[in-house]
C-alpha cells in the first residue's frame, strides 16, 4: 500500500513539476511574441512574427497573428493606393475642366464685349461655347458614372442580348464620321445571333468608347475594323486600327481611371482618362474581360470577350 502511495505522490509531484514548465515556457513564448508584435506595430514594419516552438497551441495563436498582419498590410497598401489615386484624380479633374472652362468663359466674353461681330460670327461663336459645355457636361458624367460604378450604385441588369447586333448598330453611328476621315473600313461580324448574358446599353456604351478612341487616336494609320468572332463557349469582339498604338510601357496601366498618354493632353484630342476605365468596368460587370494588344503603326486591338449563352 505504501509504495503506491509514494508512487502516486511521485507522479503527482512530476506532473505538477511539468504543468509548471510548461506554464513557465508559455509565458515565456507569449511575452517574446507581445515584444516582437509591439516592435513590428510601433515600426510600422512589414516584418511577420517568427518563432521556433513545439507549443501547437502556440503555433496556432502565430499562423493567426501572422495572417491578420498580411491583411493588415494589404489594406494599408490599398489605402494608400487609392489616396493616390483619389489626389490623381482630382487633379486631373481640375485640370480636365479648367481647360474647357477657360474656354467657355472666353466665348462668352466675346460675346457680351464684341458689339461689332456680325451675326454669322455670333453664331458660329454660339456653337462653339455650346459644344463645349457639351464637353464640360459629358465628362462630368463620365465621372459620376465611374464613382457609381466603384460604389456598385450602377445598376445594370442582364439579359439575353445579340451581341452581334449591338455592334453592328454601333458600327453604323460611325460610318459617316469614318467616310467623311477617308479611314478605311473592314467589318467582320457574322448575320447568325451571337447571345451573351448582358446589357444593350452598355454594351453600347463598351463599343461606343472603344470606337471612338480608336478613330481619334488611331485614325492616321488609314484603316478601322471591328470583327465579332466565336472563340469556344466565348464571343469576342475586336475593334482595331494601325495607327500610332499604345507603347508597351503605358498598356498595363491604360485601363486606370485618368491615366492618359502624354498626347491625351493635346487640346486636338481631348481625352479625359475616365473612358477606358468606365469600359473596363461596364465589361466586368458583364463578367467580361477586356485586353489590349497593341504594335504601333502594325496594329492596336482592343478585345472584349463574353461567356456565349447555348439554347
Amino acid at each position: 500500500m505504501i509504495p503506491i502511495l509514494i508512487f502516486i505522490i511521485i507522479f503527482l509531484l512530476i506532473l505538477n513539476g511539468l504543468q509548471y514548465f510548461l506554464r513557465v515556457k508559455m509565458n515565456k513564448n507569449l511575452k517574446e511574441i507581445h515584444t516582437r508584435l509591439s516592435d513590428i506595430i510601433i515600426n510600422e514594419s512589414a516584418e511577420k512574427v517568427l518563432l521556433q516552438t513545439d507549443q501547437e497551441a502556440v503555433q496556432l495563436v502565430l499562423n493567426q497573428i501572422n495572417r491578420f498582419l498580411s491583411y493588415n498590410q494589404k489594406v494599408k497598401a490599398d489605402y494608400v493606393k487609392a489616396k493616390d489615386s483619389s489626389s490623381k484624380m482630382l487633379s486631373n479633374m481640375s485640370h480636365d475642366l479648367k481647360t474647357p472652362l477657360t474656354v467657355i468663359l472666353g466665348y462668352v466674353e466675346k460675346l457680351n464685349l464684341n458689339d461689332n461681330m456680325t451675326e454669322d460670327e455670333r453664331k458660329e461663336v454660339s456653337d462653339r461655347l455650346y459644344q463645349k459645355t457639351k464637353d464640360v457636361i459629358n465628362l462630368l458624367n463620365q465621372f459620376f458614372d465611374l464613382v457609381k460604378i466603384d460604389a456598385d450604385d450602377y445598376a445594370i441588369p442582364l439579359k439575353q442580348v445579340a451581341i452581334n447586333e449591338v455592334c453592328r448598330k454601333t458600327v453604323l453611328e460611325f460610318y459617316e464620321l469614318l467616310k467623311s476621315k477617308g479611314i478605311q473600313v473592314e467589318i467582320v461580324i457574322p448575320e447568325q445571333p451571337l447571345y451573351i448574358l448582358g446589357n444593350e446599353e452598355a454594351l453600347s456604351r463598351i463599343f461606343n468608347n472603344l470606337i471612338s478612341n480608336s478613330i481619334r487616336y488611331g485614325s492616321d494609320g488609314g484603316m478601322f475594323g471591328v470583327t465579332v468572332r466565336e472563340e469556344e463557349e466565348f464571343v469576342a469582339v475586336d475593334i482595331w486600327d494601325n495607327g500610332k498604338g499604345i507603347e508597351t510601357i503605358h498598356q498595363d496601366r491604360i485601363f486606370e481611371r485618368l491615366y492618359t498618354l502624354d498626347d491625351a493632353r493635346n487640346p486636338e484630342f481631348q481625352g479625359s482618362g475616365l473612358g477606358l476605365s468606365i469600359t473596363k468596368r461596364l465589361t466586368e460587370s458583364m463578367k467580361g474581360s477586356i485586353h489590349l494588344s497593341s504594335k504601333p503603326y502594325e496594329k492596336t486591338v482592343f478585345s472584349c470577350i463574353f461567356k456565349r449563352l447555348i439554347y
